[in-house]
């Protein structure tokens, strides 16, 4: 009962029912990656290539698609990792959630969510008081 409240709701949890159904209809299951999506192709787009999509498991998050599927997702190659031995650059980093309004968010020195003062610089001005 919860996933299907989840999918009348939601679209941020996985799929709706509106994707769940095209994808019954139309898509093709290519593979699965080590986060437990799932991979689609079925039909055309309007430039007459295939169209691909994927089914997050648990929440939406477009980067934590694999540099493999993404890849195959935007066309740059024909062949899904899951039909080749893929191996990843030593360039290309695995995911990471965003950090962002978490404690583990990046605060550069200087950053008002920082810690510690800010070190002065060459363009700082002293602010005007009464009395000075």
């Amino acid at each position: 009962m919860k996933q299907l409240l989840l999918e009348l709701f939601t679209w941020w949890n996985g799929q709706t029912m509106g994707t769940r159904f095209f994808t019954w209809r139309k898509g093709t299951k290519v593979g699965e990656d080590q986060f437990g999506n799932i991979y689609y192709e079925g039909g055309t787009t309007t430039f007459g290539l295939p169209r691909r999509w994927v089914i997050y498991k648990g929440y939406a998050d477009a980067s934590a698609i694999p540099a493999g599927w993404h890849g195959w997702m935007h066309h740059r190659t024909d062949v899904p990792p899951s039909k080749e031995d893929y191996k990843a650059a030593e360039w290309q980093k695995p995911h990471r959630a965003n950090a962002t309004g978490t404690p583990n968010a990046y605060r550069p020195q200087g950053s008002i969510a920082a810690t510690g003062e800010r070190p002065r610089v060459t363009g700082d001005y002293d602010a005007w008081t009464p009395g000075n």
